[in-house]
């Protein structure tokens, strides 16, 4: 028996996305982004969120996607990582669902050309409806994770 988990899903381009509520602190709309030099492309800078600066990381740079113009929908979601704070950019944010674990598979090697050591599985809610859960840990590798923490000041 699998268990109940909540999700967050979230859209880079057509394909969608979830993660674990309890690793998400918040979800803010586009703040003002302060660029930082000499960091990953796909590192977009630092926020001030209530007097924490916090990394943001562009999902669709980390994952190879084209860059997008930031929308109305688009969104950061803060999250937490082995006791770092990052914020993810992504399209949109507007749903939170339950799952139960018992209906997430293991990746394909490749989805939609993001590579499967990002994903933790992909959840099939419905016959036409495909989630892919993200593995957070790989999101952030350690190394990564080490620069973003120099940026936190």
């Amino acid at each position: 028996m699998g268990q109940d988990i909540k999700v967050i899903v979230f859209k880079l381009g057509e394909e969608e996305y979830g993660i674990e509520v309890d690793k998400v602190q918040t979800i803010e709309r586009i703040l003002p982004i302060t660029r930082v030099p000499k960091t990953f492309a796909f590192v977009k800078g630092v926020i001030n969120l209530r007097g924490v600066v916090i990394p943001v990381i562009d999902l669709r740079g980390r994952f190879g996607l084209p860059e997008a113009e930031f929308t109305e929908q688009s969104r950061i979601i803060i999250v937490a990582a082995e006791e770092l704070e990052v914020g993810f950019i992504v399209d949109s944010a507007n749903d939170v669902i339950d799952l139960n674990t018992d209906i997430i598979d293991s990746p394909p090697e490749v989805v939609g050309g993001i590579k499967a050591k990002y994903l933790d599985g992909v959840a099939r809610i419905s016959d036409e409806r495909l989630l892919i859960m993200l593995n957070l840990s790989e999101v952030l590798n350690k190394n990564e994770i080490i620069q973003l923490e120099s940026l936190e000041g």
